[in-house]
């Protein structure tokens, strides 16, 4: 006797495609870029690790967070105060009765200069990605993505640790399309602004960006937690990457296959 199989019942492998070249060019050098970056920031930031709002701060002033990464946190160890000038409102100054860290001037080198790779490649895969239609089809989230059961029963399998296999291309689920959108649209454009905006050769050129991040050491500020997002979706991505095949995504992501 013949089988009838019902068309409804055929079930299809699905495609596989893997990683444009250009995608996977750019993302490394972005990933080395951005790691430099996170090791140089760290070291600039142990020499001063305190954070402020407004347009200036220092150790003498209050601050907003103080981080406790280096021998400078919490020193103590201040002379009496001097006052630059005789009015009451005027800044002051004191010596320190410590030694401190500030071997930073490599990091702030290596620092400006991984920026720098990093915008330049972040421009060519901006651009890339929006004439090859990369973004529209992977990254731009729909309206079904977004759809509240849909998106908790993904934020549930993720928490969970319930990842799909690897298929070796960009085939994103709706919480990974709104992640990449908020570090490609957001997180890293503004952490290249808030960090152009702490260079006085720039603001000089364009003020403007002081009035908008409301002075250097907000922007500062800004920077240092848009740093904090961008490490934490840096590590989440490598524990999606081990959870979902990383020899598959590796392949993908390297050699294209």
């Amino acid at each position: 006797m013949a089988t009838v199989i019902e068309k409804s019942q055929i079930t299809t492998a699905p495609t596989i495609t893997s990683h444009t070249r250009w995608a996977r060019i750019s993302h490394w050098v972005m990933t080395v870029s951005f790691i430099t970056l996170a090791f140089t920031g760290s070291v600039i930031l142990m020499a001063h690790p305190r954070l402020y709002w407004g347009e200036v701060g220092n150790d003498l002033t209050p601050p907003l967070i103080e981080l406790p990464i280096s021998r400078n946190h919490r020193h103590g160890g201040w002379e009496n105060t001097q006052p630059f000038f005789e009015d009451g409102n005027s800044q002051v100054t004191a010596d320190r009765t410590y030694p401190i860290f500030n071997k930073n001037g490599w990091g702030r080198s290596l620092h400006f200069l991984s920026a720098w790779l990093l915008l330049a490649t972040g421009a060519i895969y901006l651009l890339a990605g929006i004439f090859t239609g990369h973004f529209r089809r992977h990254i731009w989230p729909r309206a079904t993505d977004l759809a509240p059961r849909t998106f908790l029963r993904e934020l549930s399998d993720h928490a969970r640790l319930k990842i799909r296999q690897a298929t070796g291309g960009p085939h994103y689920g709706p919480l990974q399309k709104c992640s990449y959108f908020f570090v490609v649209f957001i997180a890293i454009p503004l952490a290249i602004v808030t960090g152009l905006t702490m260079s006085p050769a720039v603001t000089s050129a364009y003020p403007f960006l002081l009035k908008i991040f409301g002075g250097y050491q907000s922007a500062r500020t800004i920077h240092f937690f848009t740093f904090v997002a961008l490490l934490l979706f840096l590590i989440v991505h490598v524990v999606m990457i081990v959870k979902s095949g990383f020899k598959r995504q590796m392949r993908s992501m390297t050699i294209g296959e």
